[in-house]
């Protein structure tokens, strides 16, 4: 594996790949791309190592700051939804609660309620943006790895297979968030529709 290159080597090379720093982060699953300072975080099983799968995930990340670098829109979206994100995030569920649980002292409370879910809905669009900005990334990143001859044939499918595998895990978290916000939606509405729950004259 990596006859080619030592851990040490990748490290250097992926430096002069995309011109920013790679530093070592504690832990795992933290590897990240940070755009504020230029600098690719790489976690223990990835900066320690030199595999196929440590190869797949540093490229990846190198991918994202590729993206910055030639100014990708749907990272920059991404980055700019984030703030609004969190806050529809932590709001969502506190107003759905509040709104269906004061929903008999008026009709207004329920669009305090789809207000809730128009909150939650952020997440999902925040998933979609995320979506080709994470496949753009490993596109980037067997693109790299084949034109830099990093890995031998076999190795590259292996990468490829890590790759793969992590991008749909973006998958199946979007189809989770689309589901929850179906659900969420589905439970106002139908609050919204029961005889009991609607007063003849609504509070205001």
């Amino acid at each position: 594996i990596l006859q080619r290159f030592t851990r040490p080597d990748f490290i250097i090379h992926l430096r002069l790949a995309v011109r920013a720093r790679v530093e070592h982060l504690t832990g795992h699953g933290t590897d990240h791309f940070d755009p504020k300072d230029h600098v690719i975080r790489l976690s223990d099983s990835v900066y320690n190592v030199a595999t196929p799968a440590a190869v797949g995930v540093a490229a990846h990340e190198a991918g994202h700051a590729v993206q910055y670098a030639r100014h990708y829109a749907p990272i920059y979206i991404r980055a700019a939804i984030v703030p609004v994100t969190n806050i529809g995030s932590r709001l969502s569920m506190p107003l759905i609660v509040l709104g269906l649980a004061l929903s008999g002292l008026g009709q207004v409370f329920y669009y305090v309620a789809l207000a809730g879910v128009a909150c939650y809905g952020l997440c999902v669009v925040f998933q979609l943006v995320t979506l080709p900005t994470e496949f753009n990334a490993s596109h980037r990143a067997l693109r790299a790895i084949e034109e830099s001859a990093l890995l031998l044939p076999e190795e590259q499918v292996a990468a490829k297979r890590v790759l793969t595998a992590a991008a749909l895990t973006y998958v199946a978290a979007l189809s989770v968030t689309i589901m929850q916000f179906l659900r969420l939606l589905l439970i106002v509405l139908l609050c919204l529709h029961l005889p009991h729950s609607r007063p003849d004259k609504p509070y205001l």
